[in-house]
């Protein structure tokens, strides 16, 4: 993480990067194996689900992300009509081995599925542990390299957003993208995401440039990316910085080397209202980025608020929609319900946040809305889809 520049040079206060913290290093799921046919439950008893949460790392951050997943979970379950959860929590720490020897003892103990844990590395752990017992682990994770095999990630995916915007961008006449990422894997990720929506939309790649992750390796990069994002053949510049790191600098040095953001339309892989200071940057200003639906997101936020007293954390929602998705399967009857087949059923779930799918592949697929920042505010110019059956996928 770097310092963060405004227009002025004044540094805004460094953000810490809850959005992204738990999209790490590649993993490796092909070591997982099960059938995918998942726990069978009774569906007239109270179903025993595990919730893996980072808590007892002894870190602070971790202990109100902790708290905020799990309160979330217990407002889903307050949530469900007629269905019976029986949540057992369990502490992973900030240790894969110790959320893997966690999972293990929810299993041993009787819970049908697991619900996370957060970060990647170890919900790779957990699905490796409890593969061979049947279990399927909806983690909390982003990253898609981790998906697969009996485990399913339910962060939004850079796959996702880039389909999103890519697709509404050449809908809209903004079909020649130059990729702009930082030089380090989450950036290289990101872009080879956008790339493979681009591939199949109907737009074309105008091109990809990087930079070092550091501020003067933006500093250095700027005019080129500038020359290059001016020319006649790019209509828009697709981003894959976050607010903690390049996006605030890179949103200032682009326009002053020249770039007009009235004609190159800036998009951003990351959520631009996370924190709101970031919607105040000059150079974002007429930009797009993908987000959940907003009206539906305030709403989780307000109850969320009422309940516990204190305001969500940005992950929070995927503890409820988690539930959520379990609680729609278990009020079928299916004793299979949990099985992987259930999971990925086409029609997909509803959460705080819209609509949402499991794929077969472990990723996951959200009704986003595109949104626009204007005026320091968010406008949303195209809503989120409220089915799998309309338009926005």
């Amino acid at each position: 993480m770097f310092a963060i520049l405004r227009k002025r040079r004044n540094p805004l206060i460094r953000i810490a990067a809850v959005m992204s913290a738990f999209w790490v290093a590649a993993c490796d799921p092909n070591a997982m194996t099960g059938s995918g046919s998942g726990q069978r439950i009774d569906t007239s008893k109270p179903v025993p689900v595990a919730l893996l949460l980072p808590g007892g790392s002894g870190n602070s951050g971790d202990e109100t992300l902790a708290r905020s997943l799990k309160q979330a979970a217990d407002l889903a379950i307050s949530d469900l009509d007629g269905v019976k959860i029986d949540l057992r929590v369990y502490n992973t720490g900030a240790s894969p081995d110790q959320a893997a020897a966690m999972a293990t003892k929810a299993v041993d103990e009787g819970a049908k599925i697991i619900l996370g844990p957060v970060f990647a590395q170890s919900a790779n752990a957990v699905g490796r542990a409890v593969a061979p017992r049947d279990v399927n682990v909806l983690s909390f994770s982003n990253n898609t390299s981790i998906a697969g095999g009996n485990v399913f990630v339910l962060g939004p995916t850079f796959e996702n957003t880039a389909n999103r915007l890519v697709r509404y961008a050449a809908r809209t006449g903004k079909r020649n993208i130059l990729v702009v990422h930082e030089q380090n894997t989450a950036g290289q990720a990101g872009a080879q995401a956008i790339q493979n929506a681009i591939s199949g939309s109907g737009a074309s790649l105008a091109g990809t440039m990087s930079y070092p992750f550091s501020q003067q390796g933006v500093i250095n990069a700027a005019g080129q990316i500038a020359d290059r994002a001016k020319a006649d053949d790019v209509d828009a510049v697709f981003m894959t910085a976050d607010t903690a790191g390049a996006l605030p600098l890179l949103s200032q040095l682009l326009p002053e080397r020249g770039v007009d953001t009235s004609q190159k339309k800036f998009m951003g892989l990351t959520r631009w209202d996370i924190p709101q200071a970031t919607l105040s940057l000059p150079g974002l200003q007429g930009g797009w980025f993908a987000t959940p639906d907003p009206n539906l997101n305030a709403q989780f936020r307000a109850r969320y608020q009422a309940a516990f007293g204190e305001a969500p954390s940005p992950i929070s929602g995927l503890a409820y929609d988690g539930i959520a998705a379990i609680g729609a399967l278990v009020k079928s009857g299916n004793p299979n319900a949990l099985s992987k087949s259930g999971l990925t059923q086409r029609s997909g779930f509803v959460g705080v946040n819209g609509v949402f799918r499991l794929r077969s592949d472990g990723t996951n697929e959200r009704g986003l809305a595109v949104a626009q920042v204007a005026n320091g505010q968010v406008q949303v110019i195209d809503p989120a889809p409220r089915s799998f059956s309309g338009a926005g996928f």
